[in-house]
């Protein structure tokens, strides 16, 4: 029964935002924040231009309101919005290269036994390329195919498969390496 309350409050925030009433607006922004702020600091580094690629995103949220058509999640559709945001910020700061040397690629096992921090896996990420983190961040966190994100990159599926395996292949040397200074297992 919260679920559908839940949705029907977000469906009539939505409604009065789009008769620009500030406190509904407000409502929305404070209702989504943390986690589009958690998703745009997928993709970016460095917290405070997280927190600003965020912020531009609520902006074209709440200029292009009138295109949600409340078919489907709200929260989704304006997560996407935070990830072209995240992307669009990243080719302005310097041009990304993606690797384009598909071959059958395996999938990489990410399994392990150790724990980590949040931030620990969030600075794996990090320090990732940025090819392989934005292939690696839509592919296995936000969940798009890869033609999906073919087409947002301009890449072509190959490029997506073989940034999503080499990234793969980092995070797990990453991943072994802490684990053996860790547990003195080198």
């Amino acid at each position: 029964m919260k679920v559908i309350q839940l949705h029907n409050n977000s469906n009539k925030l939505i409604k009065a935002a789009l008769k620009n009433k500030r406190s509904a607006q407000q409502a929305l922004y404070e209702m989504y924040a943390p986690k589009m702020l958690s998703v745009c600091r997928y993709y970016i580094k460095d917290s405070e231009s997280a927190e600003e690629i965020m912020l531009d995103g609520f902006f074209k949220v709440f200029t292009n309101l009138d295109q949600f058509q409340f078919k489907g999640s709200f929260e989704g559709w304006v997560r996407k919005i935070m990830v072209r945001e995240a992307i669009s910020f990243i080719r302005k700061q310097k041009p990304v290269e993606f690797v384009s040397d598909y071959k059958n690629v395996t999938n990489v096992n990410l399994d392990f036994e150790t724990s980590f921090e949040t931030e620990q896996l969030q600075n794996f990420i990090d320090n990732l390329p940025e090819g392989y983190k934005m292939v690696f961040v839509m592919s296995a966190i936000e969940g798009y195919k890869h033609a999906e994100i073919a087409k947002m990159l301009q890449i072509s599926e190959g490029t997506s498969k073989s940034q999503l395996f080499k990234a793969r292949q980092m995070l797990q040397t990453q991943i072994k390496e802490l684990s053996a200074k860790t547990y003195g297992t080198k």
